[in-house]
C-alpha cells in the first residue's frame, strides 16, 4: 500500500489537515506583507531640490521649498535640478541653465511621513539604487528556492519551515533599524531568501498530508491567506506611514510563530522516504485518530522495494533530459517562458502601482481584493480545460495592460481599472501554471520541470522592478512589455497539449508518443509500448536515454526478444 492509499484510508482533508493549513496559512499573510511592503518603504514622494543659495535677499526656507513642490507636476526635470542664476524657485524652468543638485531635497510629507526614499535621498542620480534594492529581494526569492529546496529534501519540511520563519523574524526587525541602504538591503535579501523558503516547503508540506483530489482546493486557500494579506497590507502602511514603524510592524510578530514547534507536524511522507518509518506510522495514526478514523498497526506501509524503485528512476533522469528530446524540448521551453513571464508582470504590476495616478492605498487595496475572485474562477475553468484557461487568461492580462498605454494619464480611473483586469488576468493564469506545468512534465522529470520553471519565475521576478527603468525610453514602455509578454505566452500555449482529465505521462516517452508497431509478416504490433521498451532496453543494458529513445522510435522488437532498427 503506498502513502497515496494511506491518506484516502485515514482522510485526504480531515480535521487534521484542516488544522495544518491553519498553520501554513498564518504565515502567508505576513508574506505577502514582506514581498510588498517595498510600495510603500520604497515609495518616492514629491521631491524638490533644495538650493544651497538663500533666495533674493532673504535666508533659505524650507517651508519655502515644500510650499512650491506642486511645481513639479507634469515637470519632473525640477526635481532633479538647481538654477544657475541663484534666484531661487521662481527661476525654475524659465529658461535659466541649470546644474546637478548640491544642497539635498525637500520631499512632499502628505502621503508619507519618511520612506527609504527620503532618508537616503534616493532620487535622480541615485533613483536607480532603489530599483535595485528591490530587485536583490527577489534575487534572494531566487536564492532561498534553491538552497532551501534542496536543504528541504534532506533534512525534512519542518525544520526548514522554523529556521526560515526565524530568518524572517530576525533579519525583517533588524531592517527596520538599518544604519544605511546597504545594510538595509543586504537584510531584505535575507528576509527574501526566507520568504521563499516557508512558502515552498509549506506548499510541500501541505500537499504531502493532502489527498489527491482536494489538493486544488487546498492550493487555493493557501493563494486566499496571501490575498489577505495582500489586501491587509494596505491599511497597515496607511495607519503607519513612516517606514522603519512599518517595517518594524510587518516583522516583529514573527517572533509569535514561536508556537511553531510544539503544533506544526513533519511530513509523513517524507519521514516513509527517508526510511523513518515508525516516526511516520506514529504521525498517520495520529493524523487517523484525528480525523476519526483509526488505523489498525498491521496496516502495510510503503515497501522498501518501492522506495527503492523510485530512487533509482530518479537517478537515470536529469534536468538535461528536459531538452534532450524534441517534444520535450519544446513543451519545456514554452512552459519556463510562462513562469517567467506570469511572474514578471505580476510583480511588474504589484510593485508599481503608485504610476496608475490613483491614491496608493486605495489602488493596493483594490489590487488585493482582484486576487480573490482570479483565484476563485480557476477552480471551475480548470477541470473544463487547462490549455483553454491558460490562453484565456493570458491574453485578458496582456490586452488589458496593452490598453492602458491609449488612456491619458488625467483618466487614472479608466487606467487603475485597466491596470486592474491585467492583475486580474495576470493573477489567475499564475494559478493555473502551477498545475499545468505538473501535468506537462513526465513522472519521471516532474520535479526537475518544476524546479526551472520556478527559477524561471524568481528570474522574472528580480527583473520586475527593472522594467520600469524603460521609461527613460518612453514613458508607455513599462505597460508596452506587461502586455506583450503575457500575449506571446497566450499564443505559445497554443503549442501545449491539453491536459484536463488526462492521465498522467510516466515517461519521456509517453510526452514523445513514440510507437513500436508490428505487422502480420514483420511481427510490428499496432499499439503505444514506449514505457515497455524504455524500460527492456535499460534491463539489457542501454543505459543512455537518447539512445533508448531513438531505437523505441525507430526501432522494432522481433518474436525472439532481439531489438533491431528500422532503416539502419
Amino acid at each position: 500500500m503506498n502513502f497515496d492509499e494511506i491518506i484516502r484510508l485515514i482522510g485526504g482533508f480531515g480535521k487534521f489537515q484542516k488544522i495544518l493549513y491553519v498553520w501554513i496559512c498564518l504565515p502567508q499573510i505576513f508574506l505577502a506583507f514582506h514581498m510588498l511592503v517595498s510600495v510603500f518603504t520604497g515609495a518616492v514622494p514629491p521631491h524638490l531640490c533644495r538650493s544651497s543659495w538663500p533666495t533674493a535677499g532673504a535666508p533659505a526656507s524650507s517651508d519655502f521649498n515644500i510650499s512650491h513642490l506642486s511645481v513639479l507636476e507634469g515637470r519632473p526635470e525640477l526635481s532633479c535640478t538647481v538654477p544657475f542664476n541663484h534666484s531661487g524657485a521662481v527661476a525654475l524652468g524659465d529658461g535659466h541653465p541649470a546644474g546637478r543638485c548640491q544642497g539635498g531635497w525637500e520631499y512632499g510629507t502628505e502621503t508619507f511621513q519618511s520612506t527609504t526614499v527620503t532618508e537616503w535621498d534616493l532620487v535622480c542620480d541615485r533613483a536607480n539604487l532603489n530599483i535595485m534594492g528591490s530587485s536583490i529581494y527577489m534575487l534572494g526569492l531566487l536564492v532561498g528556492a534553491v538552497l532551501f529546496g534542496s536543504l528541504a529534501d534532506k533534512y525534512g519540511r519542518r525544520i526548514i519551515i522554523l529556521v526560515n520563519l526565524a530568518i524572517q523574524a530576525v533579519f525583517g526587525v533588524g531592517a527596520a533599524f538599518a544604519p544605511n541602504f546597504y545594510v538595509y538591503v543586504a537584510l531584505r535579501f535575507m528576509v527574501g531568501t526566507s520568504v521563499s523558503g516557508v512558502i515552498m516547503n509549506a506548499f510541500v508540506l501541505g500537499t504531502e498530508w493532502t489527498g489527491s483530489k482536494q489538493r486544488m482546493l487546498a492550493g487555493i486557500i493557501t493563494d486566499y491567506s496571501f490575498g489577505v494579506g495582500y489586501i491587509s497590507l494596505a491599511g497597515v502602511a496607511y495607519l503607519i506611514r513612516d517606514w522603519r514603524k512599518l517595517q518594524l510592524a510587518i516583522s516583529a510578530p514573527g517572533f509569535l510563530f514561536i508556537f511553531y514547534i510544539w503544533v506544526l507536524p513533519k511530513s509523513a511522507r517524507w519521514l516513509m522516504a527517508n526510511d523513518k518509518k515508525e516516526e511516520a506510522w506514529e504521525l498517520i495514526q495520529k493524523a487517523a485518530q484525528m480525523n476519526g478514523k483509526p488505523l489498525t498497526k498491521d496496516l502495510e506501509m510503503c515497501q522498501v522495494y518501492e522506495i527503492k524503485e523510485k530512487t533509482e528512476v530518479k537517478k537515470n533522469h536529469s534536468f538535461i533530459d528536459l531538452v534532450r528530446t524534441p517534444k520535450m524540448r519544446k513543451q519545456s521551453l514554452i512552459v519556463f517562458y510562462l513562469w517567467f513571464a506570469n511572474v514578471l508582470v505580476y510583480y511588474g504590476l504589484s510593485l508599481n502601482i503608485s504610476d496608475f495616478g490613483m491614491n496608493i492605498y486605495l489602488t493596493q487595496m483594490i489590487f488585493g481584493l482582484v486576487e480573490m475572485p482570479a483565484r476563485t474562477i480557476i477552480l471551475f475553468t480548470l477541470n473544463r480545460s487547462r490549455k483553454f484557461s491558460q490562453i484565456t487568461f493570458l491574453a485578458v492580462g496582456g490586452t488589458a495592460c496593452l490598453l492602458t498605454i491609449f488612456v491619458p494619464s488625467e483618466l487614472s480611473v479608466i487606467k487603475t481599472v485597466l491596470a486592474m483586469i491585467g492583475k486580474f488576468g495576470i493573477t489567475a493564469s499564475l494559478s493555473i501554471i502551477y498545475v499545468y506545468s505538473a501535468e506537462v512534465f513526465p513522472t519521471v522529470i516532474r520535479q526537475s520541470g518544476i524546479g526551472m520553471g520556478s527559477m524561471c519565475a524568481r528570474l522574472g521576478g528580480v527583473l520586475a522592478p527593472m522594467i520600469y527603468l524603460l521609461r527613460t525610453i518612453s514613458p508607455q514602455a513599462p505597460m508596452v512589455l506587461c502586455g506583450l509578454c503575457p500575449l506571446l505566452g497566450s499564443a505559445l500555449t497554443l503549442l501545449l497539449p491539453e491536459t484536463a482529465n488526462k492521465p498522467l505521462p510516466d515517461t519521456i516517452e509517453d510526452v514523445e508518443g513514440s510507437n513500436l508497431r508490428f505487422d502480420n509478416s514483420t511481427f510490428r504490433p499496432l499499439f503505444l509500448v514506449s514505457q515497455l521498451c524504455s524500460n527492456y532496453l535499460q534491463q539489457a543494458g542501454f543505459k543512455d536515454l537518447g539512445l533508448r529513445y531513438a531505437v523505441c522510435t525507430n526501432g522494432s522488437v522481433s518474436p525472439n526478444g532481439t531489438v533491431a532498427t528500422s532503416g539502419a
